[in-house]
């Protein structure tokens, strides 16, 4: 009896059913843990759905059955969320491992319930506890004021200071001292000097002798770009003639206190190796922490036979869900000033004699490298184009593009009117698929219809994503299905938390750079049996 008086019925059986239903499949394998915080949330958020329906039943004074209809519904209701559960905990491990299959992925013996149980129900203790101290709040500050105004308006003016006290808490106190203490953590990591990224002794490499970078400045990451990559022997050797040693410049966030600064080091640094002299130039916006995909700059690179120049500027240690919490407008910023100073100087330069511009980006670094420009400003005189892989689902062309695509194409590979400026491409091709000839300024999407972070949906909350409607993508599950609330805490958990393996989620392979940047770039003298031989060296280094 003690504890149905500190549980509502009603609550715990619409949160038994949303248990039940987070345990289904979503866009990425997820783990035990994982699966555990889940379907804890899912078991919160319908203990809370319960005890607010119940309440504004209530609340409406609409009828109530009789006392022992009551206890027959509910009965009733307790068996069938109870079976559905039992059920989808026993079907939960077929569907991880149908998932795993369609991603070429070992099966795994089976979810650890133990594990998942366990997790759900210290996480729903959690939130509910939360709850509860909100409650307590509103209640202690409405009684409070009612002496002084009216009881509605008390509740209301409690209502108001609960949830401004709970923001100031979250947001001002646990939020602020997390986010600095993972700051403080990533920057000491990016500037680990590993030995495997030691110095250029050439002159004509940024960081090396007479650079105006310091190679302590470059960051982690930068440091890796740098020495990663094919040499002109690689180069030469594959392509079985002239080749040139691809050009890459990396500006650390410690090179420069604002963005103008370290956007002008790089240009000062590109013109001192003579990069607008090569073929093709890229503007690459990186991640949070710094990173650049090798993948995306490798094909490109053996693409053009090493005739190509590339430059990355760090705006940010975090990982890109932090960073775009803490400075997503900062790395905008970052990207617009690079953008700047060098489209300001390539449109200087003669148009016969200068590089193909392009712009690169990678999840947070496609949406701030759509950010860096405006159309206006440069369609009397564009750059090539763009190629941006997995964009987040706030990236503003990508939105528009997918919104906008033509009736009958799917979202997760839309065609956007005849093609003729943006297209979209994912493991089995897609840029080649235009009505309309793709003209000279280009945008290309690379996306898989498995990456979470492309397609997650804040409106999934209360009705359907337009990407489950209609066939499935290739790499997504057929078991997935739209619930209201759930799925989007299961999207959350995929976006932050999942894991996939190279070629599916949001993890891209350089095999699917390689006929993005063939199809976007398209650059001579390659024949078909060179092609092959190019995947088949890309698609070994998975």
């Amino acid at each position: 009896m003690q504890l149905g008086r500190q549980f509502s019925t009603v609550g715990l059986l619409v949160g038994t059913l949303f248990f039940a239903l987070s345990l289904t499949p979503t866009l990425v394998p997820r783990g035990d843990v994982t699966q555990g915080v889940i379907s804890g949330l899912s078991l919160a958020a319908g203990y809370a759905v319960g005890v607010l329906g119940q309440w504004l039943w209530r609340y409406l004074e609409l009828p109530s059955p009789r006392t022992r209809i009551q206890l027959i519904v509910k009965g009733v209701a307790a068996v069938a969320c109870g079976l559905l559960a039992v059920t989808f905990l026993w079907q939960a491990s077929g569907w991880q491992n149908a998932l795993r299959e369609l991603m070429g992925m070992e099966e795994l013996g089976g979810l650890q319930l133990t594990v998942v149980g366990v997790t759900a129900v210290l996480v729903f203790f959690a939130a509910l506890l939360i709850g509860r101290l909100f409650l307590w709040t509103f209640l202690f500050m409405s009684h409070r004021l009612q002496p002084f105004i009216p009881r509605r308006l008390s509740h209301l003016t409690g209502l108001v200071a609960a949830f401004a006290l709970f923001w100031l808490v979250v947001d001002g106190v646990l939020f602020s001292v997390s986010l600095r203490t993972a700051d403080r953590s990533y920057q000491e990591i990016d500037a680990v000097m590993e030995p495997e990224t030691a110095r250029p002794t050439d002159p004509l490499s940024a960081g090396g002798p007479g650079s105006l970078l310091n190679w302590e400045d470059m960051g982690r990451q930068g440091r890796r770009y740098l020495t990663g990559g094919p040499t002109v022997e690689d180069l030469g050797a594959f392509t079985n003639g002239p080749a040139q040693k691809p050009i890459r410049v990396y500006v650390g966030l410690n090179a420069g206190e604002t963005p103008e600064e370290r956007a002008q080091l790089a240009l000062a640094e590109l013109k001192r190796m003579n990069a607008f002299e090569r073929s093709v130039l890229v503007l690459i916006t990186p991640t949070g922490t710094g990173w650049v995909d090798p993948g995306a700059i490798d094909t490109v690179e053996y693409l053009h036979r090493g005739d190509i120049a590339s430059v990355a500027v760090q705006y940010s240690y975090l990982p890109s869900p932090l960073a775009l919490l803490s400075e997503g407008a900062y790395g905008a910023e970052m990207a617009q000033a690079l953008f700047d100073v060098v489209y300001g100087y390539w449109t200087e330069l003669p148009r016969d004699e200068r590089p193909d511009l392009y712009l690169h980006g990678l999840s947070l670094g496609a949406l701030n490298s759509d950010r860096s420009f405006d159309l206006y400003d440069i369609i009397d005189d564009p750059f090539q184009g763009a190629l941006w892989s997995g964009p987040p689902f706030r990236h503003e062309t990508w939105r528009t593009a997918t919104q906008r695509r033509e009736p009958g194409s799917p979202a997760w590979l839309p065609r956007f009117r005849d093609g003729s400026v943006v297209r979209f491409a994912n493991q089995q091709g897609g840029l080649n698929d235009g009505v309309a000839p793709w003209g000279g300024f280009r945008i290309a999407f690379l996306q898989y219809a498995s990456d979470p972070v492309t397609f997650f949906d804040p409106d999934s909350f209360y009705r359907e994503p337009a990407w489950m409607s209609g066939p499935r993508g290739p790499d997504v599950s057929g078991d997935l299905r739209w619930f209201p609330i759930v799925t989007t805490l299961q999207l959350a958990a995929d976006m932050i938390a999942g894991s996939a393996p190279t070629g599916f989620g949001h993890r891209y392979a350089a095999e699917h750079y390689l006929e993005a940047w063939l199809a976007l770039t398209e650059p001579e003298g390659w024949s078909e049996e060179d092609l092959d031989r190019l995947r088949a060296l890309f698609s070994d280094a998975r």
